[in-house]
């Protein structure tokens, strides 16, 4: 009977690494759902936790991946950062990670070093038209417009229909003054997406940049007819009546601006330097306080600093 007793107990005994490993395994399997289940509910917080108490038992790939992305959601990219370099340390030639830290270092102004990590890329897949287009971004940010628009070309030879690397090489040509060859690239653009306010933009800016004035207004007025709350497009057709010494037209047209959003504190401001110019003192200076008190933070409000006396004696209006 002991024999027996012996055998049958032996049988049951589980080696206590192979136990402690499947133990490991079952929570590591349980926290990575949880976690995977809580990103796609927007908890984030829980979903950081559940990945990360997941990688203290095994370092996994792909929950390294799902950590990362977690991070970035949630506005922490040098955590996000964190991960990918170690993911990069395991993986060295994986593209999808190499593209995702470039979009983090992009978000910490880590420009020269996107500049880097895309020619790897190319180097690992020399088709793929996305590190051209990010690394021409990096070298704009950098001040390499040249090297921008170079890659912005290659981009557009891998890619033809990719409307983004026209749009950003016409705003590279148009910053350098060179109104005339970027408007090739905006109406390829329209072209391609007849919807896409930027690119109406720039062709109005072009236009303007070129003497038409009607066309630009009609760019502009195109814009807003697709989105009225544009900022952008109302601030340069207002200005631009304002340029043609259209002073009650530009006043007309910032009313109506402002009408359609109560808190665009820039309109207040261009509706008080056409006042100004008309000599509405009074009226440019309640234009400047309200845009000022709209936006604490703003360009006019950066004028004033160290002209409180003045301004509150009228005498000094940022113009």
């Amino acid at each position: 009977m002991g024999i027996f007793k012996s055998l049958f107990s032996s049988s049951k005994e589980e080696n206590p690494e192979e136990e402690k490993a499947k133990t490991d395994q079952k929570n590591f399997d349980i926290l990575k759902y949880d976690g995977i289940r809580a990103q796609k509910m927007g908890r984030l917080a829980y979903a950081i936790k559940c990945f990360t108490k997941a990688l203290n038992i095994q370092e996994d790939f792909e929950t390294m991946t799902y950590l990362a992305n977690a991070y970035i959601v949630a506005n922490e990219q040098e955590n996000a950062l964190h991960i990918l370099d170690r993911m990069v340390e395991i993986e060295p030639d994986h593209v999808n990670t190499l593209l995702t830290r470039v979009h983090v270092l992009f978000f910490l102004d880590k420009d020269a070093e996107v500049i880097e990590v895309c020619q790897h890329i190319i180097e690992l897949d020399p088709e793929n038209h996305l590190p051209y287009y990010l690394m021409s971004k990096a070298k704009k940010a950098t001040g390499d417009l040249l090297g921008g628009i170079a890659d912005l070309t290659k981009t557009i030879t891998i890619k033809e229909d990719f409307s983004e690397a026209y749009l950003l090489r016409a705003e590279i040509l148009i910053s350098m003054k060179q109104a005339k060859e970027a408007l090739p690239d905006v109406e390829k653009v329209i072209e391609l997406v007849p919807e896409e306010e930027t690119a109406f933009l720039l062709k109005g800016k072009i236009h303007e940049a070129l003497g038409d004035m009607d066309d630009a207004t009609a760019n502009y007025q195109h814009v807003l007819d697709l989105n009225p709350f544009n900022e952008d497009a109302a601030l340069l057709a207002g200005k631009l009546l304002i340029t043609q010494e259209k002073l009650d037209e530009a006043i007309t047209f910032f009313d109506e601006a402002i009408d359609t959003n109560p808190s665009f504190a820039k309109a207040y401001a261009e509706r008080g330097r056409a006042k100004n110019l008309k000599g509405d003192k009074d009226g440019a200076f309640e234009d400047l306080k309200k845009s000022i008190e709209l936006n604490p933070e703003g360009e006019e409000a950066q004028k004033m600093n160290g002209q409180h006396t003045n301004f509150e004696n009228k005498s000094y209006m940022p113009f």
